[in-house]
């Protein structure tokens, strides 16, 4: 390799990815995709929202946890809301230089048009709300988010021969330690929770709160939502490792958006099922590369021995 070739998964190499030139017409579209791995989330909620198998499902399964979740947290946010407004003033407005909440209409230096007193306890307590109706949806929602994902799998058709022992793409692959790393702490169920509770009052401050949050969650969402994908190809834990960090700001990309509408409240419940989907929609596109690349080494292996 020369001087001026980045490692695999450097942000803004120059050279491009192997095999991504000169690609089948059938490759087309999902290499344009491929690109720009965000666009998959956009997918996502519109195949939610148009296609019927999924959300009439999704909603069935969810439906009876939300109105419960929702009663309860009215009646939490209804009898709170003066205390938590409380709070929001007494200790976060007058902690500028930890959230960015100096006076009542600035935030982080930045003028806004409302009183942001006001603003950050509705956003704190919907957020609370948003926990309520997580907790009395749990079940449900995980189920729903299994089926969105299995059913977009198998609304392109894909069965389990579909899915091929794991090729690398690369001459010389980044090297990874082979402990668990940070985003694999981070992608499983006390990582996720224990990232949540961290960042709690980091996402009281409006817009920001949830942007940096969002980019602090966003390597284990993404590798967290791709879990499915790894299963189905049989991958070691080593191999998906080398596999992310090749890819690691189309990850980071991906999960950055994904976690910044999950993390939207009560609407970020319909957005962890449709980033479901999203992935499911990566995954096929990422495994057509792996066949094509596969296809290729195996016909310059051919070409090397009949020399």
């Amino acid at each position: 390799m020369s001087a001026q070739v980045a490692l695999p998964g450097d942000f803004g190499a120059d050279t491009p990815p192997p095999y991504t030139e000169n690609t089948p017409h059938n490759l087309g579209r999902a290499t344009a995709r491929l690109q720009f791995p965000p666009s998959y989330v956009v997918v996502g909620i519109y195949r939610l929202c148009t296609d019927r198998t999924l959300y009439i499902p999704a909603w069935k399964k969810c439906q009876h946890g939300v109105v419960r979740g929702l009663g309860v947290g009215l009646a939490w946010a209804c009898s709170t809301f003066k205390l938590q407004r409380w709070i929001i003033e007494h200790f976060y407005m007058n902690s500028p230089r930890v959230l960015g909440l100096s006076d009542y209409q600035t935030t982080l230096g930045s003028y806004v048009p409302f009183d942001m007193r006001t603003f950050a306890t509705f956003f704190f307590v919907a957020t609370q709300v948003s926990g309520i109706v997580t907790y009395f949806v749990s079940h449900g929602l995980r189920v729903a988010r299994e089926r969105a994902y299995d059913q977009t799998i198998e609304s392109r058709n894909k069965g389990p021969d579909f899915w091929r022992p794991y090729v690398e793409e690369w001459d010389n692959p980044p090297k990874v330690s082979k402990g668990v790393g940070l985003s694999h702490v981070l992608s499983g169920s006390l990582g996720r929770i224990a990232v949540r509770v961290l960042f709690l009052h980091v996402e009281v401050v409006p817009v920001m709160g949830m942007l940096v949050s969002a980019w602090f969650r966003s390597f284990g969402t993404a590798r967290y939502l791709h879990k499915p994908y790894f299963h189905a190809k049989g991958m070691s834990p080593e191999q998906v490792s080398v596999f992310i960090e090749e890819r690691k700001w189309d990850y980071r990309a991906f999960g950055f958006v994904a976690a910044l509408l999950e993390h939207i409240p009560l609407v970020g419940l319909m957005f962890s099922v449709s980033n479901r989907i999203g992935a499911a929609m990566w995954a096929v596109d990422l495994e057509k590369r792996q066949h094509y690349v596969s296809e290729m080494q195996g016909a310059c292996e051919k070409h090397d021995d009949s020399k």
